[in-house]
């Protein structure tokens, strides 16, 4: 009798069996380890006695004995780019590379104090106190000029009493609200019908409002200098402004308005140390540190020759 021939495997199935044999391969490999440790004997207690039959399983095994050579030691390497340090308050901030747009400010704010700053350029480093900036504000704020969707309601207003045959209201009588831009601001000066001048003293450049306070001075205008153009921009529904100019003010506030221009006047008008006054040449932390271990040792050096004079 002719013996049946068994039907060939398709490559796919021979391919899956080759891959199970290397897999029962690997793992034969992998717990081998485990076996011959279980295999092994207790070793016999001094005296005599003989181990219990279940002391096998207290042999205690290694990391690399149970799962093989797969897990090998990782030591943490904690260079720049590479693993944390373990500590919770690591603080990274050296190694952070900051935009370009911080880095200036930061230069520019160490190169005021290195350098020295002359007095026209130095005067704006002396603001208005914050209580005092606060009681400005509070006033200033019922002095903000109509935003765009009031406009738009008002002419609506006029243009329905026009319609009707009406005269519209006068609007220069109701126009008590503050005046803000640089040319605007410096032609109210000139013609003297600014009342209060407000200027940022971080205005970028600064040649924009360095001469603005001389011109105040001159036409006996009352000025103050207060802190952040972003805060006066909030005024005027700006994102920024350079200084602000209010030419009317309403019957009731007369007493707070007149304690403000006083105070401006004191502290900024008639105040001729600011004009005299350079700022910068502040020493760094490492200079100073330099210059006193410097007279310590200059120190030291005298009282030596002074013992050796003796």
């Amino acid at each position: 009798k002719k013996k049946k021939r068994m039907p060939k495997d398709s490559p796919k199935d021979a391919a899956k069996k080759g891959a199970k044999k290397d897999v029962k391969a690997k793992a034969d490999k992998s717990v081998a380890p485990v076996k011959k440790a279980i295999e092994k004997k207790p070793k016999e207690k001094k005296g005599g006695k003989d181990v219990k039959k279940g002391a096998v399983g207290r042999v205690q095994l290694t990391r690399r004995d149970k799962y093989g050579p797969l897990f090998d030691a990782r030591p943490r390497k904690c260079h720049i780019g590479q693993d944390l340090k373990k500590r919770n308050h690591t603080d990274l901030t050296r190694f952070v590379r900051f935009p370009r747009y911080i880095r200036i400010q930061r230069q520019r704010k160490i190169l005021s104090k290195r350098l020295k700053v002359p007095p026209p350029i130095n005067q704006f480093n002396h603001t208005l106190p914050k209580a005092r900036t606060l009681e400005l504000f509070k006033l200033l704020k019922q002095y903000r000029p109509e935003t765009r969707e009031k406009k738009k309601k008002r002419l609506l207003r006029w243009a329905k009493l026009r319609a009707q045959g009406k005269r519209k209201p006068s609007y220069k009588k109701t126009q008590q609200y503050i005046k803000f831009g640089i040319n605007n601001v410096t032609s109210l000066v000139e013609k003297k019908r600014a009342r209060l001048v407000v200027i940022a003293n971080d205005v970028d450049p600064i040649e924009v409002v360095v001469w603005l306070p001389a011109l105040c001075r001159k036409m006996e205008i009352p000025y103050v200098i207060v802190k952040s153009k972003s805060t006066l921009g909030t005024l005027v529904h700006r994102k920024t402004a350079s200084c602000i100019a209010l030419t009317q003010f309403k019957h009731h506030h007369k007493e707070s308005f007149k304690s403000i221009v006083t105070l401006a006047k004191e502290k900024f008008n008639d105040n001729t140390d600011i004009r005299k006054k350079w700022g910068g040449g502040r020493i760094g932390v490492q200079s100073l540190a330099k210059r006193a271990k410097r007279e310590k040792q200059i120190a030291a050096e005298q009282l030596v020759l002074k013992s050796t004079k003796k």
